[in-house]
């Protein structure tokens, strides 16, 4: 479930990356406007993630999903209405509504974290981990041609309502389907025991008492300075950065990309944006389970995380070689190996699952996601400037690739041994 609604989640986010140039052309919005639209997203999702952590922490994952789901896919419906309205007008309801979609995201990908590390032993999380981060790729492979086919046969408006109204769909059924581990009704005391014995967090959303519940509240800015205090979570916060840089730049100017600069139509540029998608989705499930292999081979938890980070990362600076090709079957190619290094390296969540303090699991995913999301903000403006100042994507791919680069630097020479953090009392 969290699987399909994370492909969900992404691929609300990245309506505007196909219906980006019909709608341009249609209501006048230029590179640089375009940049700032691709980021209105990022900016309410990253300085909501604390709080959107504290809510999960405080009424738990299930139903602050639950409302969350609904609410971004309203605000995604609703942007569809952006072509009845003048140019200027449609310009700022796009924005407005794309910072609302980013303040109803904000609990999702937390909370999958929080979810995996109260269903799943150590030994299955990395794998559990990759099978919904991969959503990301997911979307895009299965979203990008659909979407592109909505946008040809009618209009880009339809790309809005169809994402919104599946949305919707799938929020009535999340909370038929998913409890927590000691709530299911269906969940066995074996079960329980076997999963919990292997490391799950099993109580993770047992209702605490009162006196408890605000005494949590009052230690969580001293929790916040000793995450933000420490090294190994710095090193992953800035890996983590670093490595979103990349899905930023797929999931919002990849398409523009092939449309300007590869001059391909929209629809076919859909589909074609949907095969290095779907290298990075095999190469996330392949980098989860690569990591969970050598933990069970006896393997550090430090080596079984950094391995495919490191290999994946040094894949996906690949990229850059498009600026010295002309084939579109090469481009295709090589970023279809970037995809996949990326996929291979998206293990971030992993880590979070791996290294968050059981008290405050939600706020210390919100500050991880807080960190790598803030490229959401920066990427698609630099690149907007970039192509706007040079007429070209060349600029663009370096500044990418350079991203992948300094995500290796960090995780060989910041992070250090990957462990749980353990909080002092305040």
């Amino acid at each position: 479930m969290i699987f399909i609604v994370s492909t969900l989640n992404y691929a609300s986010r990245a309506t505007l990356s196909i219906a980006g140039p019909a709608a341009s052309k249609q209501l006048g919005i230029n590179a640089k406007q375009l940049g700032y639209l691709f980021s209105a997203f990022s900016w309410s999702y990253v300085i909501a993630q604390i709080p959107g952590g504290w809510l999960l922490d405080r009424f738990g994952s299930r139903n602050v999903y639950a409302l969350s789901i609904l609410f971004w896919s309203i605000f995604t419906f609703l942007q569809g209405y952006a072509a009845l309205f003048t140019a200027g007008f449609a310009i700022v309801m796009f924005f407005g509504l794309r910072l609302m979609l980013g303040f109803a995201e904000a609990p999702a990908f937390p909370a999958n974290s929080r979810i995996v590390a109260a269903w799943f032993p150590a030994s299955e999380r990395g794998t559990a981990a990759a099978i919904f981060n991969s959503s990301q790729y997911f979307a895009t492979f299965l979203f990008a041609p659909l979407s592109g086919w909505i946008t040809a046969r009618f209009g880009w408006t339809w790309v809005f309502f169809v994402t919104g109204a599946m949305g919707i769909v799938v929020a009535a059924m999340w909370m038929k389907t998913v409890y927590s581990p000691a709530s299911h009704p269906r969940v066995s005391k074996s079960e329980l025991e076997f999963i919990e014995q292997g490391g799950a967090l099993v109580q993770m959303d047992k209702p605490a008492p009162t006196a408890k519940v605000r005494a949590t509240g009052e230690s969580q800015w001293s929790a916040m300075g000793q995450l933000l205090s420490n090294r190994m979570l710095l090193g992953v916060y800035l890996g983590q950065y670093c490595i979103t840089t990349i899905t930023t730049f797929f999931t919002t100017w990849f398409p523009v990309y092939l449309v300007q600069e590869r001059h391909m139509s929209i629809l076919k540029a859909g589909f074609t944006a949907s095969l290095p998608a779907l290298c990075g989705f095999f190469g996330g499930i392949l980098g989860g389970m690569f990591s969970d292999a050598l933990l069970r081979t006896g393997r550090s938890l430090t080596v079984a995380r950094k391995v495919p980070i490191v290999l994946g990362m040094l894949l996906s600076t690949s990229l850059i070689l498009c600026n010295f090709v002309a084939s579109e079957t090469m481009v295709i190619v090589i970023m279809s190996l970037a995809f996949l290094g990326k996929g291979i390296g998206a293990l971030g969540w992993a880590v979070v699952a791996d290294t968050s303090p059981k008290q405050i699991a939600g706020l210390s995913g919100g500050i991880f996601n807080m960190f790598g999301n803030a490229t959401g903000i920066i990427t698609p403006i630099v690149i907007g400037y970039i192509v706007d100042a040079t007429h070209s994507y060349h600029g663009a791919l370096i500044f990418v690739a350079a991203n992948a680069a300094v995500a290796i630097f960090s995780y060989l020479f910041i992070v250090g041994e990957i462990k749980r953090v353990e909080l002092k009392a305040a």
